[in-house]
């Protein structure tokens, strides 16, 4: 799984990436973090994108650091799906309301 940080908003200048990073691997999950300029979410910021081969992809925006918890937790569920869809929004937690799109696979 890619995760990708914009660069542009706070989150992605206040070097928000790292312990984003820490995060998923002290939880054992198979993703890279990365950052790239803006990613249009300016109306929302700070975004982050998760996206895996044949997987849907998400796009989060509003986020803060308070959010690290619920970005592991949708990774861990996010991991475990055949192709990136959740059955139940519920798990997404605080980032269900962060949702800014989901893109087919």
């Amino acid at each position: 799984m890619i995760v990708t940080l914009c660069a542009s908003c706070g989150l992605g200048q206040a070097g928000f990436a790292l312990p984003l990073q820490a995060a998923l691997e002290a939880e054992g999950l198979p993703a890279r973090v990365t950052t790239t300029d803006c990613m249009s979410g300016c109306t929302r910021p700070s975004t982050c994108a998760f996206r895996a081969p044949g997987k849907t992809a998400y796009l989060f925006g509003d986020l803060t650091v308070e959010d690290l918890p619920d970005l592991v937790t949708f990774a861990r569920h996010y991991a475990a799906s055949p192709d990136g869809n959740l059955p139940d929004a519920r798990v997404l937690g605080g980032l269900r309301m962060k949702a800014i799109a989901r893109i087919p696979g």
